[in-house]
């Protein structure tokens, strides 16, 4: 690996040094091609007419922007024909989405979010994909929700893109994360951060403090103590951020540090947490691992839960390691 290589001849080094097969170096072409063309249409807005609501809800009971649907419209037309998957599954979609009989099936599963953070589409801040790969069982042909329900610990591959000021794709197989940056006049992306970690200490937090009311005491303490700053127990300031994108609070985390929470809380009892553990948590979980840092749900590391259903919901508290862990202790004493 080298910086300025394409992310083409990255993923091809990457299947040659791991015996890797072609199907998976395709099925990742594929991908990029969606993100590039949900790319496009996020960086035209509203020369194009794909601003604001399109007047319908997801099977969260959300509402979906016009970008929602046609992100996820772009994510399955690239993906469905290739022959490297046996089936697909959206945040934006109740049920699996099978391979049509049409084109062949691949042993692969794709799990994605196309568009997160869409709520602040409108005002121009930085929104992003998120997708995870799961090998399907030998065997199956036509995969049911069960078959995607494996822990974070199976992904085969997990990325986001990053539709900022520059586009990025961020991403890892195992081995490492690296990110590479849009190359708008050649269309590739290109290699420029190589082997991404998280600082293990920081001094930075994310989440929404308009929820603190209904946090849980563990939360509570660790944020009281850092808005304590020097005057504190932790004897330091601290700086919180919140853009409400967890594509763009990872990204900000892989590159300087910090800590992202969106713990359970008491707002609504009846959901364990806000984010989804198949789309959101797991394929950053499994990023931020792999860059050095640590992800919980303040009880237990998520990579090792179980999956019950397709569109469960858990707590988040991920980032730099040793913050991470502090939070932890707080929730076992």
């Amino acid at each position: 690996m080298q910086i300025g290589q394409t992310i083409t001849q990255f993923i091809i080094e990457e299947q040659r040094r791991t015996s890797g097969s072609g199907d998976f170096t395709s099925l990742l072409n594929d991908i990029l091609v969606a993100c590039k063309n949900i790319s496009s249409a996020v960086n035209k807005g509203a020369l194009i007419g794909v601003l604001g609501s399109a007047g319908s809800e997801n099977v969260q009971g959300e509402t979906q922007k016009k970008l929602d649907v046609i992100s996820n419209d772009m994510m399955l037309d690239a993906n469905v024909w290739g022959g490297h998957l046996a089936a697909m599954a959206s945040e934006e979609m109740e049920e699996v989405y099978p391979i049509p009989g049409k084109y062949p099936r691949g042993k692969y599963l794709l799990v994605f979010d196309p568009l997160d953070g869409s709520s602040n589409i409108d005002v121009n801040i930085s929104v992003g994909t998120i997708f995870s790969i799961l090998r399907c069982a030998d065997g199956v042909t036509n995969p049911t929700e069960a078959d995607f329900l494996q822990p974070g610990t199976r992904q085969v591959c997990a990325g986001y893109a990053l539709y900022g000021p520059s586009t990025m794709m961020v991403m890892t197989t195992g081995h490492g994360v690296n990110a590479f940056t849009l190359d708008q006049n050649v269309g590739e992306f290109i290699l420029t951060h190589q082997g991404m970690q998280i600082p293990a200490d920081t001094s930075e937090f994310a989440i929404n403090a308009s929820n603190s009311r209904f946090w849980e005491a563990p939360v509570k303490r660790y944020v009281d103590e850092c808005l304590a700053g020097k005057e504190g127990p932790r004897g330091k300031d601290f700086n919180m951020r919140w853009v409400a994108s967890m594509v763009a609070e990872v990204h900000r985390i892989l590159t300087r540090g910090g800590i992202f929470m969106y713990p359970r809380d008491n707002k609504d009892p009846s959901k364990a947490g806000k984010l989804r553990l198949m789309y959101e948590a797991n394929p950053m979980s499994f990023i931020v691992e792999q860059a050095g840092g640590a992800s919980s749900t303040g009880r237990e590391r998520i990579l090792d839960i179980q999956p019950e259903e397709l569109h469960q919901r858990v707590p988040v508290i991920l980032g730099s390691k040793n913050e991470v862990q502090r939070v932890v202790d707080y929730y076992q004493k």
